[in-house]
């Protein structure tokens, strides 16, 4: 239970000060090492509130864990292969899983350590999941090029689509609106109506897979990922939600496939920012608006960053291949700077 150990950790980061000038630090420092979460790779973390995240990977158990104390909340079993997507329940204790086994699970913090509901109808492995905003309905997606959309009552399945070649990679809803969000394997991000479960707008195409999205709070803009190899691609964008749909702002900077970004809390700083990780073992904080890279930290032997979340005001939880989840938190005394501060 708790703390462990600690261990020396050498991260390098990139800090842009106000006058322009990019330093470069090493971080040397003994952090605590929390109870282990998972024994093998993580592939997604999720924030269930401000104290604890949902968690799955490679041993097939879905974790809910209290990142504050550094202890196990909850062990979930019931997926037979590993975890693909967790999705939360906005202000509730619920959460659903998505699997390579290709079902998706539902879970209650408070409930029994078996799933509430189960929801069975891809191919193959699930690749999205996404809960409306009254939690009624649960869109999954597969790389079978199918979305389906299910009555969380239910369990049933109530809309079906595919479109030829339309691997799902991520699925996202729009807050406050009917809207689904998708990205693709054939390099489209797409923009669902829930409501008969029809294509509403294609985003122009990318040159490169696209492997992430998310929708800001106020539902009006989005990011999407893209893959990539030695700067090539590996980046992200920044696109407008509302009438004109365009494309406002590329952040490129990683030099591997980035796979997960997010809308920062206003309160990291006086600008809109937002966070990117990356297979290149970095995560990159950005000014919303112009695209400029504030801040690089490096988090040497994670291997491949896999997943971000927004774990309160100044903290992120980032997973990684090899090193479970890094819990990461601004210094509000030294602008965007981030440190690492434990591992689970």
């Amino acid at each position: 239970m708790g703390k462990l150990q600690s261990k020396l950790k050498h991260n390098t980061y990139k800090y842009s000060r106000p006058d322009g000038i990019i330093e470069d630090t090493i971080q040397t420092k003994a952090l605590p090492e929390y109870t282990p979460a998972h024994v093998d790779t993580v592939s997604v973390v999720a924030a269930l509130n401000s104290d604890l995240c949902v968690s799955g990977g490679k041993d097939k158990i879905v974790v809910a864990y209290d990142w504050k104390t550094g202890n196990v909340v909850k062990r979930f079993r019931g997926h037979e292969r590993e975890i693909t997507k967790i999705a939360c329940v906005h202000k509730s204790n619920q959460f659903f899983s998505a699997s390579r086994d290709r079902k998706v699970m539902m879970w209650d913090l408070h409930g029994s350590s078996q799933a509430r509901q189960q929801f069975s109808g891809h191919a193959m492995v699930v690749t999205g999941l996404a809960v409306s905003p009254d939690s009624s309905q649960l869109c999954t997606g597969s790389r079978d090029n199918t979305l389906l959309l299910w009555d969380v009552g239910t369990g049933q399945c109530v809309e079906r689509a595919s479109i030829s070649r339309n691997l799902v990679t991520h699925l996202c809803w729009v807050p406050r609106e009917p809207y689904i969000l998708q990205t693709s394997e054939d390099k489209t991000i797409r923009l669902w109506d829930s409501r008969g479960l029809q294509v509403a707008h294609v985003f122009p195409t990318k040159q490169h897979i696209q492997t992430y999205c998310e929708v800001s709070e106020d539902g009006h803009k989005c990011i999407s990922c893209s893959n990539g190899f030695e700067g090539e691609g590996c980046e992200a964008t920044l696109w407008d939600l509302r009438q004109t749909r365009n494309r406002l702002c590329d952040y490129k900077g990683h030099f591997q496939t980035v796979a997960s970004c997010v809308f920062l809390p206003r309160a990291w700083a006086l600008m809109p920012v937002i966070a990117t990780s990356s297979h290149d073992c970095k995560v990159k904080i950005w000014n919303q608006d112009s695209g400029a890279c504030l801040f690089t930290l490096s988090l040497d032997g994670s291997g491949p960053l896999t997943s971000l979340a927004v774990g309160d005001t100044i903290s992120l939880l980032c997973a990684s291949f090899s090193r479970g989840i890094h819990l990461l938190r601004a210094d509000p005394s030294r602008g965007l700077e981030l440190r690492e501060v434990a591992a689970f």
